[in-house]
């Protein structure tokens, strides 16, 4: 499968299943775009009609490499997992990271929140530290020869339980050496109890700090104010650059939400990295149609062209020497991801867990409160396997409509959540998400042959763990 688009001067030819990408002039791309169904005369003819100044040897010469990139696996490579046996309810899974809800509850009122203000739909409540302390016992228990185990202290705000995050964080180092293990921390915070004592803590012990801030002060302030009706910015945004600086401007993500009052969300990210943030996401909104803030078709356009306007301004930036990062643009062409995370995706129900203040199991944070969706609890472990299949069946294989999407390999099927919550079914296809993510991935792939072209040294995107050595494997018979 190929996939060709011209995007920022650049003409991209993405050879679908070898991942090989071409940056190629117009006439191989015009070449390439007829060669599946054209003969060699029928494309010469095309060819030279179109471009007077090329000859048929041109044409021939063009064809002659098509043909030795095809030869290599490079361009028009097969599918070499479409017909193997794929039996994924059969596969093994380990559990590699849990989302701890340590608590339900929240000082901030964002009228868009997924969460329900951080009560998920139900009471307020905080997780004990022994509800906490059975929750990383069962990863550990259940991580098989994963090393690197990772957890997210969510919420809610988990600030507001700040010493059952200390607690659980001293318990887990006091443990990781002699179970083989290593835990990688990370908070997501909105900033409100942010002080001294918590930026030294993060800065310690946590791998990652994701915090959260929707750009300018005019756009948060109307989605995240606090019960009283007051916006947050000035006070959140003080604790969050006296923290990242002191975090040594790395480790960290400013990750903003854009809804349908600024799908102009670029100027959101221009303002945080205005305000000295380099490490940058700003996410869609998740929300049920015909609330004022979820995005419509009428933004759609808007949106995709922002994507654009943000990958040619990063690249200015990088020239420049001033680079900033955007999470959704962070791609390595190189190595990897795996074959298994390009096929089954997140993990979620399956390596990956969400636990609630009173140890419940859901598949991730966002199916937190949906009692269908309960698959048991830390002390009992998974009960609802039933569930958990299903939920291993939620792979680009098992979408009909993702057959013939270039970008499958790069979503893996897409958000399980996302696709529930759009069409009821975990395997369901997510439509305006799709869009969002093909503009995405096609912006940072030119982006990547913008720098090669430029000289820069450009960043990895994500890579394995380096515990999943069997991965292949696990998955194929």
């Amino acid at each position: 499968m190929i996939h060709q688009y011209q995007l920022n001067g650049y003409n991209i030819v993405l050879d679908v299943y070898s991942g090989s990408v071409h940056v190629v002039d117009e006439v191989a791309y015009d070449v390439i775009a007829l060669y599946e169904t054209k003969t060699p005369e029928e494309i010469t003819a095309a060819i030279t009609e179109k471009y007077p100044e090329v000859t048929a040897d041109d044409v021939a010469d063009c064809l002659s490499d098509i043909e030795e990139l095809k030869a290599a696996g490079k361009l028009f490579s097969e599918d070499e997992y479409k017909d193997r046996v794929f039996d994924f309810k059969a596969r093994n899974t380990t559990i590699k990271a849990l989302c701890l809800h340590v608590a339900h509850t929240c000082n901030l009122n964002c009228e868009y929140c997924f969460a329900a203000q951080g009560k998920f739909h139900g009471e307020e409540a905080l997780m004990s530290f022994e509800v906490g302390r059975a929750a990383l016992d069962f990863l550990v228990a259940n991580s098989g020869r994963h090393v690197n185990l990772e957890v997210d202290f969510f919420g809610g705000e988990p600030l507001m339980n700040f010493d059952v995050v200390k607690r659980l964080v001293a318990y887990a180092r006091s443990i990781e050496k002699d179970a083989g293990k290593n835990f990688r921390f990370t908070l997501t915070t909105n900033g409100m109890g942010i002080n001294d004592d918590v930026i030294e803590f993060t800065n310690r012990e946590c791998h990652n700090v994701v915090l959260s801030l929707d750009g300018r002060r005019e756009i948060h302030d109307a989605s995240r104010s606090d019960w009283r009706g007051v916006g947050s910015y000035d006070r959140i945004v003080p604790k969050f650059k006296k923290l990242v600086e002191a975090r040594g401007n790395q480790g960290y993500y400013m990750r903003g939400t854009f809804t349908h009052r600024n799908p102009d969300f670029t100027k959101d990210v221009f303002h945080m990295a205005d305000l000295g943030f380099t490490e940058l996401s700003m996410e869609p909104v998740v929300s049920p149609p015909g609330t004022p803030w979820a995005l419509t078709e009428e933004d759609l356009p808007v949106i995709l062209e922002q994507y654009e306007i943000l990958a040619k301004d990063m690249l200015r930036r990088e020239a420049e020497g001033h680079p900033i990062t955007f999470y959704h643009y962070m791609i390595d062409l190189n190595h990897g991801p795996c074959i298994y995370k390009r096929i089954a995706g997140c993990g979620s129900g399956t390596e990956y867990f969400a636990v609630t203040p009173t140890g419940d199991l859901y598949p991730c944070h966002q199916f937190v409160g949906d009692e269908k969706f309960k698959m048991g609890n830390v002390f009992e472990g998974i009960t609802n396997t039933a569930l958990r299949d299903e939920f291993k069946l939620c792979n680009v294989y098992a979408r009909p409509e993702c057959a013939d999407c270039w970008a499958k390999l790069y979503c893996s099927g897409g958000c399980a959540a996302n696709a529930c919550h759009a069409t009821g079914s975990i395997r369901g296809v997510y439509e305006y998400g799709c869009k969002l993510f093909k503009k995405r991935i096609e912006c940072a792939i030119m982006m990547k042959a913008a720098e090669a072209d430029m000289g820069l040294d450009p960043k990895g995107g994500e890579e394995c763990g380096g515990d999943c050595e069997a991965c292949v494997e696990e998955i194929t018979t």
